[in-house]
């Protein structure tokens, strides 16, 4: 699976907090999202769901 974020991350950092196996920030400030197993699906998605500006999405 892999966790994508788009240009409307405004660098809160809530993915990261949530869910730092699959999302880090970037030294430009923004999120990136990771390729990732099955077993962080759950906590992954809740990052996704929680972002207040909808920008990452999730492919499996």
């Amino acid at each position: 699976m892999t966790a994508t974020v788009n240009e409307n991350c405004i660098s809160c950092g809530l993915c990261a907090g949530t869910c730092p196996e699959v999302f880090h920030m970037g030294e430009d400030g923004f999120a990136h999202g990771s390729e990732f197993g099955s077993e962080l699906l759950d906590v992954a998605q809740q990052a996704r769901d929680g972002c207040p500006v909808s920008a990452i999405s999730i492919e499996e």
